[in-house]
């Protein structure tokens, strides 16, 4: 296994050129500097990554532009063709694999162990979305006995892509793919906290033969080039993965021009652990869906409901286990969790250790900051909360676990569904009733029993309530970025209604 050091010469060959140039935007397949920058530094140790070109937006009209008029071209272009495109992209991030991975983990903090594979499941999108393409439009004959319906699917036309710091470059993949794949062009606007492998995608779809104005890159802040990018009147739609108030935000900016949506957005995800459970299993997969990831991803077991027989055991457990997490530098093969993405976020994730000690819970691991350099927090953990705390009510985005007890099943229910979100949940029992009775009445879009969250691309992705709108994967995806179009023929001289004879 490639050890610290490797790893650390060879980003600084791949940061070398941004070091020097900047990161800049990318519209009609030229670079384009901004009126001004701003800075990307690494959470690792606040080191100045590079400085970033700010798309105004006058930068966003000018992508939206290039976008609208390449839209034509790719849209006419047959499937597969595009699906050849594609799969060439994929060939180009697996070839990069190591540089977006090494680049990632330096502006976002995640660790190795989990980057090393996130640029090859950015590559696994592209290949699925590829072999989807021929058949993006095909649709459905529905004839009755005077006429025949024939219905197909036609791509929206230009879209927004707004896309969040935590693992970007997978995410980034998981939206643009399936919008290439059925037509559309794209404008994508990565968090200004993690620009760097937003611009290593956009360079490789254009070296794959990705033709210009088909994806364009703008770097920017929330309120200047996303809102413009929100408001714009040539882009059809806005796909955003992100906090649930900024949705809300979106969906009052596209209103004005009758925006369609797509949001992936908060979780306060529970995991519940049944007496009857294997709770060998249970206690892996619920350690893996908070700390993994820094805790911050979308679909983490952020609340732990285990049934009070078990509690104290299992608690003595988790805590053990979460102690021997290992805290460290993102690059080091050996690290489970690294810094979180900013002192911003920090501060955030910090205020809740002090909110959940102040709201009467057990702090009974972790909650201190590790190191004085860097935005490192020790896995954090509390036990014995109520399900009114806000630890066990509001979306923290950190490695930050808050477990309740229940008494049976109604009580576990009532628990888990007392919360505004609703993406995904995780039931752990070997009583298959229950787990039938209990998943359906779980509100959420996305549940595994007796699993952790492992995807399967063909699957519908998203949550109900305030974690989202729609849904990605498969053909789901296609719904969003395309409009269904039906023409009817008439058989023969059906009898029309006359008026005025």
């Amino acid at each position: 296994m490639t050890d610290l050091a490797t790893h650390q010469a060879k980003l600084a060959g791949h940061l070398a050129r941004f070091r020097a140039g900047g990161i800049l935007n990318l519209i009609d397949g030229q670079d384009v500097a901004g009126q001004d920058w701003f800075e990307t530094r690494s959470p690792v140790d606040e080191s100045l990554i590079a400085r970033v070109a700010l798309g105004t937006a006058e930068t966003v009209d000018r992508a939206a532009q290039a976008a609208t008029a390449a839209f034509q071209a790719w849209a006419s272009l047959p499937g597969t063709a595009r699906k050849a495109i594609l799969h060439r992209i994929a060939d180009g991030i697996e070839a990069r694999a190591e540089e977006i991975a090494l680049c990632e983990c330096w502006d976002t903090g995640q660790a190795w162990r989990f980057m090393s594979k996130a640029a090859l499941r950015g590559a696994e999108n592209f290949r699925f979305f590829a072999d989807l393409a021929p058949g993006a439009r095909d649709g459905k004959s529905l004839p009755t006995p005077d006429h025949l319906n024939v219905n197909s699917r036609h791509p929206i036309g230009p879209v927004g892509v707004i896309t969040p710091w935590n693992t970007p470059f997978m995410l980034s993949t998981w939206k643009i793919a399936p919008a290439l794949a059925a037509g559309c062009t794209v404008v994508h606007k990565p968090a200004e906290f993690s620009p760097l492998t937003a611009r290593l995608l956009a360079e490789i779809c254009h070296e794959a033969g990705l033709p210009p104005g088909v994806l364009n890159l703008v770097n920017g802040m929330g309120e200047g080039a996303g809102r413009a990018l929100t408001e714009h009147p040539d882009i059809r739609a806005i796909a955003f993965v992100g906090e649930s108030r900024t949705g809300s935000a979106i969906m009052r900016q596209g209103a004005e021009t009758l925006k369609r949506v797509h949001f992936e957005l908060g979780g306060k995800n529970p995991v519940i652990v049944f007496d009857d459970a294997d709770l060998d299993r249970a206690l892996d997969a619920a350690i893996f869906m908070i700390y993994s990831l820094n805790g911050e991803r979308c679909t983490s077991s952020s609340r732990l409901l285990v049934q009070d027989s078990i509690a104290d055991s299992f608690h003595a457990r988790l805590v053990e286990r979460v102690n021997r997490i290992r805290v460290g530098h993102p690059l080091d093969p050996a690290t489970e969790v690294g810094p979180l993405i900013h002192e911003t976020h920090f501060d955030k994730v910090a205020s809740y250790v002090a909110l959940g000690q102040a709201e009467g819970a057990t702090l009974a691991a972790g909650g201190t900051r590790v190191g004085e350099t860097g935005w490192f927090l020790r896995p954090t953990l509390f036990t014995e909360a109520r399900p009114d705390m806000r630890i066990a009510q509001e979306e923290v985005f950190g490695p930050f676990l808050t477990s309740i007890r229940f008494k049976d099943e109604a009580e576990a229910l009532s628990i888990a569904n007392g919360v505004a979100y609703g993406l995904t949940g995780y039931v752990w029992t070997n009583d298959l009733t229950r787990a039938l009775r209990f998943s359906d009445r779980l509100e959420a879009g996305m549940i595994w029993v007796n699993s952790e969250n492992v995807r399967h691309l063909p699957t519908p992705f998203g949550g109900v309530k305030a974690s989202g709108i729609g849904r990605d994967g498969g053909d789901w995806s296609f719904e969003f970025y395309m409009e269904q179009k039906n023409v009817a023929f008439a058989l023969g001289s059906h009898k029309i209604p006359r008026l005025g004879v």
